[in-house]
């Protein structure tokens, strides 16, 4: 496996349009940025979000032959590859489905139910049919029930939420980078604790957490969820050979 940093963000997407016209047989992957600056108000596009998990758990599986990674999106600390392993799970027609399993499984995985599923990270349940959008792919699935059974799994239009085609199984990323389930808020509680002075129950993002409400911008307070985070590096294979494109050291000297 190659993985290729980049000293900015424009490189590495242009690496990922370039390299399939002289190796189209490669599996090529990026890890992209947040797009947002360190503790604004505001969370990263979920599109985002679901691109960083697919990526991460592609190269935890070995599925990926290069990867793409900016320099600034590399400096971050990452939840560790045991959170993808443990939020990770699989659908498959023909199996049963228990209606209250699924929807704690679902909200262990940190996914929101809505009436109508439109983006990455929502599920719908209306009576036989069950619809839900996976982290990291690219259409929504409706899993068609026959009694408690998975009888059949078709992906669908958001738009005109019209069935496509079928497929014999589906895969669930968790819904966010961090564990907002009892344990996570907990050790996020513990961690804050710690680290702040003064009267916890003044801070807005820690009422919120406790509530079990992701506020905006949540992301950047990602190692409070962790007794340990990660890096890149804790997800690449040991025979990983490293590249470096542009001026990467300096790119990072610029981002801190």
């Amino acid at each position: 496996m190659l993985a290729v940093l980049t000293a900015h963000a424009g490189d590495a997407h242009r690496l990922l349009q370039e390299i399939p016209w002289f190796a189209a047989n490669l599996r090529v992957r990026l890890l992209p940025d947040w797009e947002t600056l360190p503790y604004d108000s505001f969370s990263p596009h979920h599109d985002l979000v679901s691109e960083r998990l697919a990526t991460l758990y592609t190269v935890m599986r070995g599925e990926c032959d290069v990867l793409l990674v900016p320099a600034g999106t590399a400096a971050y600390r990452l939840s560790p590859p045991t959170h993808l392993a443990a939020y990770t799970f699989f659908l498959k027609q023909g199996e049963k489905l228990n209606a209250g399993q699924f929807r704690a499984q679902m909200t262990l995985a940190g996914y929101g139910h809505v009436t109508q599923v439109v983006a990455p990270g929502e599920y719908s349940v209306r009576g036989g049919l069950v619809d839900l959008f996976p982290m990291g792919s690219p259409l929504p699935y409706r899993l068609d029930l026959f009694d408690n059974e998975i009888e059949s799994i078709k992906t669908f239009d958001v738009d005109s939420q019209r069935t496509l085609y079928p497929v014999p199984e589906v895969r669930l990323l968790p819904a966010r980078e961090f564990p907002i389930d009892e344990q996570g808020r907990t050790r996020f509680r513990q961690r804050f604790r710690e680290l702040f002075e003064g009267d916890p129950g003044r801070s807005g993002i820690y009422k919120d957490v406790s509530n079990g409400i992701p506020s905006a911008g949540i992301e950047y307070w990602l190692p409070l969820f962790f007794e340990e985070t990660a890096t890149l590096f804790d997800y690449l294979p040991k025979t990983a050979v490293l590249c470096v494109h542009g001026n990467v050291p300096e790119a990072i000297r610029a981002f801190w």
